[in-house]
């Protein structure tokens, strides 16, 4: 696996590190972070087609130590709920991706990240409240959502809260939900074709990094306030999808 580091400089591969690392802390204290700047780092090293695969894959990882570090938080029933109905949706989404060119890559991953700040707004600020049968139909949205594409983590974070969970209960089960569509991602990406060496190691690479961030997020996430690192983060992946849908266009 080591060999599909070989034509990548070093000090790239330490700026993946960095990030992963700095991004999973983000994560497990505000609940979203790692899928919408690690494309950013991604896209000018490997190209925009591998990113889905590389991030989804990686986020086995990042998600197992969220989950273990949030474990006795979890809701079982919202995330069994938000689970079965996210599949089937997102099984279809990721293999549609699969088709698609560098360009088309590209402008499917800028477009999603920049959505997602005015959609985690939108919805913060309408507060809407779920039964089960809303959640598992915000569920099917999701699930459309994420198959396909990165930063759609945040969809899944207001769904949760929108059912009245809240805190350390949110990010442990967005976690337990998130492991199980990493892998039907994962799956539907091999067996399309479009994993290969390359990906496993990035992913392997970003989800060892963040096994340290999980647990040290879980030190943070009851006394840290998290509006400023909010503001930030928005800030980059506005910036950041931007740049990739200009470069589509333009390439």
């Amino acid at each position: 696996m080591l060999s599909a580091f070989a034509d990548i400089p070093l000090i790239q591969l330490a700026l993946v590190a960095g990030v992963a690392l700095v991004t999973s802390v983000l994560g497990g204290v505000a609940g979203y972070g790692t899928g919408a700047l690690m494309p950013l780092i991604l896209v000018p090293m490997v190209g925009p087609e591998p990113v889905v695969p590389i991030v989804a894959i990686s986020a086995l990882l990042t998600n197992t130590w969220r989950a273990a570090a949030f474990f006795r938080h979890i809701d079982l029933r919202r995330a069994a709920i938000v689970t079965v109905c996210a599949i089937p949706l997102c099984i279809v989404s990721a293999y549609g991706y699969t088709f698609l060119t560098g360009s088309g890559a590209m402008l499917a991953i800028g477009t999603m990240l920049m959505l997602t700040v005015p959609l985690r707004y939108t919805l913060k600020r309408r507060a809407v409240s779920l039964n089960n049968k809303g959640l598992a139909l915000g569920a099917c949205g999701y699930g459309a959502a994420v198959g396909g594409t990165v930063g759609a983590g945040v969809i899944l974070l207001s769904l949760l809260m929108a059912a009245g969970l809240q805190g350390a209960a949110v990010i442990a089960t967005d976690a337990a939900v998130s492991i199980v569509i990493g892998a039907v991602r994962f799956a539907v990406f091999g067996v399309a074709g479009a994993v290969d060496p390359k990906v496993l190691a990035f992913a392997a690479l970003i989800g060892l990094m963040t096994f340290p961030g999980a647990f040290f997020a879980r030190a943070l996430v009851h006394r840290m306030p998290i509006h400023v690192h909010a503001a930030i983060l928005d800030l980059v992946v506005l910036i950041g999808g931007a740049v990739m849908v200009v470069s589509a266009v333009t390439r």
